[in-house]
């Protein structure tokens, strides 16, 4: 499922996926991330962009790793966020080998976040696009984001908005005039079950 157009073409999303799976299988071999240089692939995978890979075993999650500032080629951040996500999401144990070939590799492209102005949080309700839009909630230190993929649990604007505030650290009814909401949509896909 995807929910902005399509930038990468099969062959493209294939070759990362291809990737994700081979980094985590560097991980179990040879405890780091696979080592990719991004000038061996073509320009659309060099280009730098911020990603999400996540892991699903027997449909429930088994990992979930991602940056929302594009930091490096898209080629190496998916490989870096594979890796981690496979070992390093505090939220599970360490991925074992016997695991392997019983998880299912997702990954999500961002677009780049784009602050959202509003005067209250019935404006900033009306604002969201749901199914579409991936947010990113913060104030002060407080911070979180939930993928669009996490409308298929969390359908409503409303339900989504404060869950959203409970995962930064915020109580759900949390209401503050320096509260900073950015919009972003991804281009997802991956692995069948």
């Amino acid at each position: 499922m995807s929910s902005t157009k399509q930038i990468l073409n099969e062959r493209q999303r294939l070759v990362l996926l291809q990737t994700a799976r081979a980094s985590i299988h560097t991980g179990l071999i040879e405890g780091h991330s696979l080592q990719v240089e991004p000038a061996d692939f073509e320009p659309a995978l060099q280009v730098q962009r911020a990603t999400f890979v996540t892991l699903h075993k027997h449909g429930d999650l088994r990992g979930c790793i991602g940056h929302l500032e594009a930091m490096r080629p898209l080629i190496r951040d998916v490989a870096d966020n594979a890796f981690s996500a496979a070992f390093q999401d505090s939220r599970f144990p360490p991925l074992r080998q016997s695991e392997f070939n019983q998880i299912a590799i997702h990954i999500s492209v961002l677009s780049p976040p784009e602050p959202l102005s509003f005067v209250s949080e019935q404006d900033l309700l009306q604002q969201i696009h749901p199914g579409t839009d991936g947010l990113i909630l913060q104030d002060g230190h407080y911070r979180g984001t939930f993928l669009p993929s996490v409308w298929e649990q969390l359908p409503t604007r409303e339900e989504f908005l404060a869950h959203l505030k409970i995962k930064a650290g915020l109580p759900a009814s949390f209401w503050s005039d320096t509260l900073e909401v950015f919009r972003y949509t991804t281009e997802s896909f991956g692995e069948t079950e």
